[in-house]
């Protein structure tokens, strides 16, 4: 079977009835994020298109939101790999962060979607994984951050796996220590594009070990 993961934008057909894979939608959004941070679409303009691109269910669907633009900024982006469900968890929409000129925090307890859709413009986000209560043993992120940030923070068991784009931009990521490498270990998959913005992953332990360990030394 051919290998389409390297298929440039201008591929898509829009005669074609061919189903979008994550993958196609990932290279759309990086033209679109491409188009903003030259100044070709407004904020409004990107925000719609994305939401029409991450909805599209066909290449068909795909080209109108790209035939106005260039198609040389292109840049191929893997596919995300299926997060893992356990058995008998309902698949559902990815969750949706967006922060365009504003800020978005998730910590403490929460709930991680298996798919988490982040979108920042001249905004920030914070997700800290800590105490975060992981439906899957995959957790997808998937990342459109133009001229914003994106800190996360994750704990030592979670094994990382970073193939962000960037275009005038940085991800300043982690390796895994002992505890992510064991075989099983929870995986946070972080994939798209960031534009002239940055993506800091850090890790820390929880906050309890860390007092628990004070309060050892102390003794």
């Amino acid at each position: 079977m051919p290998d389409n993961s390297l298929m440039e934008v201008q591929g898509f057909s829009d005669n074609s009835r061919l189903r979008a894979s994550d993958a196609d939608r990932d290279r759309a959004a990086t033209v679109i994020n491409s188009a903003m941070a030259e100044g070709r679409l407004t904020a409004d303009e990107h925000a719609e298109r994305l939401d029409a691109i991450y909805a599209a269910k066909t290449h068909a669907d795909i080209v109108p939101l790209l035939d106005d633009l260039p198609g040389h900024g292109a840049v191929a982006v893997p596919a995300p790999a299926r997060p893992l469900s356990r058995p008998g968890t309902p698949a559902g929409p990815p969750d949706r962060i967006v922060a365009v000129l504003s800020g978005a925090t998730r910590k403490g307890s929460w709930q991680a979607d298996p798919v988490i859709d982040i979108l920042t413009v001249l905004g920030g986000v914070e997700l800290d994984f800590r105490e975060a209560q992981l439906v899957t043993q995959e957790t997808t992120l998937r990342v459109t951050c133009v001229l914003g940030g994106l800190e996360i923070t994750v704990p030592p068991e979670i094994h990382v796996v970073n193939s962000v784009v960037t275009i005038l931009g940085g991800v300043e990521s982690v390796s895994d220590g002992d505890e992510a490498s064991q075989p099983g270990a929870p995986t946070l998959r972080i994939t798209g594009s960031c534009v002239l913005g940055g993506i800091e992953i850090k890790r820390k332990a929880r906050k309890g070990i860390k007092n628990r360990d004070r309060r050892s030394i102390g003794h």
